[in-house]
């Protein structure tokens, strides 16, 4: 049994064929998919596709590429959603939000500072209705763990990590875990293999990001969520485990931060 913990399912690059590709992930053993939103505009989208798929759960955000073009009046939106997702089993957390400091006009003013009132107003959002968080942290690791220290939230995942081992452990001190994916299958990834293989394995789930971060065998091309099992097992070649044992653990993992997967009518 797998979990994928991030997978943009409804993106246009699947073609309309989304809920076959949930399909093909559940044959290849992935028990659930997390699809975060990414702005108001799919909001609907991602809690309709994560019922159509049969093993999606979804998370509402608003996703920092995505703050240039939206309006303080989108998170009253997500509020509104977040409350109406509540008794919505296959809802299950805040996502994806965050920061993004590696495109260049996204680090400057205006944008950052708007970038970082949007982080902050969702992570309220989270603290006040008791969600873990998917966290976008590219380039922005430091300012991300700033504000989690001054915003508490219950648990989240520091997406498609790819930080030093120092604010790894510091995401895991507030009680984060850590997704790998793609990224790690590569061998010139050094540092991110070498945290794959030395941090505590109850710090790490897994994901895809589909159809981003391919893993090595399909880069170029578009990523899918039944690669989980395969990239699982990229992680117990670097860890001297067992597929079967990291598959157990990473899943467990992704249950404990994310509790309402547990109650999501998924079979856990």
């Amino acid at each position: 049994m797998w979990v994928d913990t991030h997978c943009h399912l409804d993106a246009g690059e699947f073609g309309g064929h989304s809920v076959s590709i949930a399909g093909d992930a559940a044959r290849a053993g992935v028990r659930a998919i997390v699809i975060p939103a990414i702005a108001r505009v799919n909001f609907g989208t991602v809690a309709q596709l994560a019922r159509e798929a049969g093993n999606g759960v979804y998370a509402l955000g608003i996703h920092p590429m995505y703050v240039p073009t939206a309006r303080e009046s989108d998170l009253q939106a997500l509020r509104a959603a977040i409350e109406a997702a509540l008794d919505d089993p296959l809802f299950v957390g805040i996502g994806e939000i965050g920061l993004d400091f590696f495109v260049p006009e996204l680090k400057e003013t205006p944008l950052r500072e708007k970038q970082e009132f949007f982080f902050a107003e969702q992570l309220k959002l989270a603290r006040d209705f008791g969600l873990p968080v998917l966290l976008h942290v590219r380039r922005s690791q430091d300012i991300i763990l700033k504000y989690l220290r001054r915003i508490r939230v219950p648990g989240g995942i520091a997406h498609a990590f790819n930080g030093s081992e120092q604010q790894a452990r510091a995401f895991i001190e507030l009680g984060l875990r850590l997704g790998f994916g793609g990224a790690m299958t590569f061998p010139r990834s050094l540092q991110i293999r070498r945290l794959a293989a030395e941090l505590p394995l109850s710090s790490i789930v897994l994901e895809t990001d589909a159809p981003d971060i391919a893993p090595a065998w399909r880069h170029p091309g578009v990523n899918t969520p039944d690669q989980i099992p395969r990239i699982g097992e990229v992680l117990a070649g670097l860890r001297g485990m067992l597929p079967a044992e990291v598959a157990a653990a990473t899943s467990a993992n992704a249950l404990a931060v994310l509790p309402r997967l547990a109650s999501s009518g998924l079979g856990f």
